[in-house]
């Protein structure tokens, strides 16, 4: 790497637009085949996972303290206003520096992994907490159906907290592809099957969670080997499907 960065002060230079819509725009790295991550804490965890930066991007204030874990890490260093950074930024504080990594390749699917299966979550919060939940818990594998949240998009990296990083994930999955897991595919329902914690749990498996307002699709249920219920003796309808994954991958998690 050139220790010497090169600087840009220009909105207008084509890097710092396609930056901005890195940053800012939900699908915006499956048109660039690249991903960008900001701030010290995703930066670092992507690097801790062996990912290598093609480019860091640092403010002018910033760069003279960058630790030299960032200063060193990418193939190319930019140096911009502290104005301009914060056009680009996506954060209410900008973190000042970010890496622009390439999208990783689609794994090969795994079929006796655990899994997580994500049936059309729409929250960006939401999947991201779940993905955090899933590399926690060591369900490795993350299959997103269609109509599921962009997973690399920046709010869910930012609400994954680097576990995109340890994970093998799937985009706009079709319901087809499911066939060719070979673990039994479980789901949570508020009125049948026994008691998480009762329930005698199959691992490897495959959790089903479903869209905030419609839950788990009809299709899916139809085909889960087993249903569970999460007991709520607070009295509340439903829990939050971060919440409730939390706690189903966890349980899971007790039988390994």
């Amino acid at each position: 790497m050139d220790a010497t960065p090169e600087r840009i002060s220009s909105a207008s230079n084509s890097l710092i637009k396609d930056l901005r819509r890195l940053a800012l725009e939900n699908t915006a790295y499956r048109k660039q085949g690249r991903v960008w991550l900001e701030g010290d804490h995703l930066c670092r965890a992507a690097l801790l996972r062996g990912f290598k930066p093609a480019l860091g991007l640092f403010s002018e204030s910033f760069w003279p303290l960058a630790p030299a874990i960032h200063a060193q890490a990418a193939l190319k260093n930019i140096v911009i206003p502290d104005g301009l950074f914060a056009q680009i930024s996506g954060l209410e504080s900008p973190g000042g520096m970010g890496f622009v990594v390439d999208l990783p390749a689609q794994p090969q699917l795994q079929p006796i992994s655990a899994t997580l299966i994500l049936d059309r979550v729409q929250d960006a919060g939401n999947v991201g907490s779940m993905l955090r939940s899933a590399a926690a818990f060591g369900f490795g594998q993350v299959l997103a159906l269609k109509g599921t949240a962009a997973l690399w998009s920046p709010k869910v990296l930012r609400a994954g907290m680097g576990a995109h990083f340890g994970l093998h994930l799937f985009e706009a999955v079709d319901l087809d592809a499911l066939h060719a897991l070979a673990v039994p595919m479980l789901v949570t329902s508020s009125h049948e099957g026994s008691f998480l914690g009762s329930a005698a749990l199959p691992m490897p498996c495959a959790w089903v969670m479903g869209h905030e307002g419609q839950g788990v699709s009809d299709d899916l249920m139809a085909k889960a080997a087993l249903k569970v219920r999460i007991a709520q003796p607070g009295g509340e309808e439903s829990l939050n499907v971060a919440a409730a994954a939390a706690i189903c991958l966890h349980f899971s998690s007790l039988k390994v």
